[in-house]
């Protein structure tokens, strides 16, 4: 199990899990956070000391969000998160709508990240191949949208023995409401004006499955960041969050692109 450390962001305690030896490798997770340590972050640390801090309002980031008005004051606190975890030049690796945080942090601070792997970012939209709105969706349609095996996302957001019955379940409300204060509406932050900032060499994966965002955005982030210095992975068997569905599949080509 992880180690558990806090730090201080805009006056709200945020968790931060370490785990592993090594070179360091951080993690931003997506969409939902992550209320519990998941295999795909002990495959990274097999061979990294892989480092979570967890964003505003997600699992483990207490009310952060609710100070957080725009896009920039986002982008500014995954900024201050990162830099507070210990992850300055580090590489990094992320999903979905952290994906999309970690972009920006990369595009405007480049010399911040050593190398960067985004799972299936949020942040752009083309009116001919929609993202899905995961807001607009029942309850109950959540875990086959983000998981290919909706078993996965249920046992993540299940409540473990000994939590909280009745904070556990808001928390986990907390998470999607962050998110949306992140990305409405429908995603588009205009991220594709940024993307040819980045400067550090980046690994895109997409889940083969995935019904949030569609593959062919995969194509349009390398065209962004620069066909050059970008690489594309797609993983069978895996949906939105490709590293729930398989984690070590995941991890390996994370792992490999940040040798």
């Amino acid at each position: 199990m992880p180690e558990t450390t806090t730090i201080e962001i805009n006056g709200f305690t945020t968790r931060v899990w370490k785990a592993g030896q090594g070179k360091p490798i951080g993690f931003l997770a997506g969409f939902g956070g992550l209320p519990r340590w998941v295999p795909f972050l002990d495959e990274l640390a097999k061979s990294r000391q892989v480092i979570v801090p967890s964003l505003p309002g997600f699992p483990g980031g207490d009310r952060g969000h609710a100070v957080l008005d725009n896009q920039l004051d986002w982008i500014l606190a995954a900024r201050q998160t990162l830099v507070a975890a210990g992850l300055e030049g580090a590489d990094l690796a992320a999903s979905s709508v952290g994906a999309s945080l970690a972009a920006e942090c990369a595009a405007l601070w480049p010399a911040s990240v050593r190398k960067l792997a985004l799972i299936a970012p949020f942040g752009m939209f083309d009116e001919a191949d929609p993202p899905t709105d995961p807001w607009a969706q029942r309850g109950d349609a959540i875990p086959g949208l983000m998981c290919a095996d909706p078993e996965v996302w249920k046992a993540l957001k299940a409540m473990p023995d000994g939590a909280n019955s009745v904070e556990w379940p808001i928390e986990q409300t907390r998470a999607s409401e962050a998110a949306a204060r992140i990305f409405w509406p429908l995603g588009n932050t205009r991220i594709e004006k940024r993307l040819p900032l980045i400067k550090a060499p980046t690994l895109l994966v997409w889940g083969e499955q995935d019904r949030v965002v569609p593959r062919g955005y995969a194509a349009k982030f390398a065209s962004g960041i620069g066909a050059k210095t970008t690489e594309i992975a797609v993983i069978p068997g895996a949906g939105h969050l490709a590293e729930l569905d398989q984690p070590v599949a995941v991890a390996r080509a994370i792992l490999d692109w940040c040798a």
